[in-house]
């Protein structure tokens, strides 16, 4: 959320009691928006459109110390962030705090943590810079790939291990059976919740799903979505073309793919995470 790349620089170099003395020292300098900001931002505001009720919650879950704490407070009150839970675990990890704390969503820098999230069942993923800024507007855009993040990734171990001809014959034969939910299917169905309780042209959340897959290959897609009764916006089978200009077009806040790559081309048009899970990320 906050660029803690000079203070970490610290750390590195120095240790432990000089970052601390670092950040006494720097306590009254307000840090500077990171890569997260614009998203939290967004969030936050989803809030105004309850009537000020917190249907939305942003936590800041950090590896810092108090001492950094008090730092980041003060500077969530100079941007008027409605930001008042968070944990600073001294150098541990916080994941251990995220299903404590009932989160849906875990974003991160340490693909450690984010792992880890995800084997305690939260929606998780290892955030990559986007060099473009997200759309300069209120509405808040999601958008997923398909399989290992909002599906299982059943199909696309048989693409993996048969290739491109079995998995199209298997999604055919399989167009009526639904997919198995992926680490996102929580998060989304929790996004659908909140469209729900908003009037259509009053929402500001909208998703896309953004994928891979082209015709034959939809039909289970759709169907899985229609079984779970969850909506989404917009779906766009890309048949193999690269992701990154459709979700610039898109004005995507956040991208979240299982593949690496995949993530690298798109962070060159959006701010995009990496969802370490699934086929794709077996050593």
């Amino acid at each position: 959320m906050f660029d803690l790349n000079d203070s970490h620089r610290v750390f590195v170099e120095q240790g432990v009691e000089a970052f601390s003395e670092y950040q006494k020292a720097h306590e009254n300098d307000v840090l500077r928006k990171g890569d997260a900001f614009p998203l939290v931002e967004k969030l936050l505001r989803v809030n105004d459109r309850f009537g000020g009720e917190q249907a939305v919650e942003v936590i800041l879950l950090s590896r810092n110390s108090a001492d950094t704490g008090l730092r980041v407070f003060n500077s969530i009150e100079h941007y008027g962030l409605k930001i008042t839970r968070a944990a600073f675990c001294g150098g541990a990890s916080p994941y251990r705090y995220v299903t404590a704390f009932g989160c849906h969503l875990f974003l991160s820098t340490e693909g450690g943590d984010v792992r880890h999230a995800l084997q305690n069942g939260v929606a998780a993923a290892t955030l990559v810079a986007g060099s473009q800024g997200s759309a300069e507007d209120d509405t808040l855009r999601f958008a997923f790939d398909g399989d290992a993040v909002i599906f299982s990734d059943e199909s696309e171990r048989i693409y993996k291990q048969h290739g491109l001809a079995a998995f199209a014959e298997n999604e055919r034969a399989s167009a009526q059976l639904p997919l198995a939910g992926g680490p996102f299917k929580g998060f989304l169905h929790a996004l659908h919740n909140l469209q729900r309780a908003l009037p259509e042209d009053a929402c500001p959340i909208r998703t896309a799903l953004v994928t891979a897959r082209s015709a034959p290959a939809h039909e289970r897609v759709i169907r899985t979505l229609r079984d779970w009764d969850i909506r989404i916006d917009e779906s766009i089978f890309l048949g193999g073309m690269p992701k990154g200009p459709f979700l610039k077009a898109y004005g995507a806040d956040v991208f979240f793919d299982d593949q690496r790559q995949h993530c690298d081309s798109a962070a060159e048009h959006v701010a995009t995470g990496h969802v370490p899970h699934g086929v794709a990320n077996e050593e």
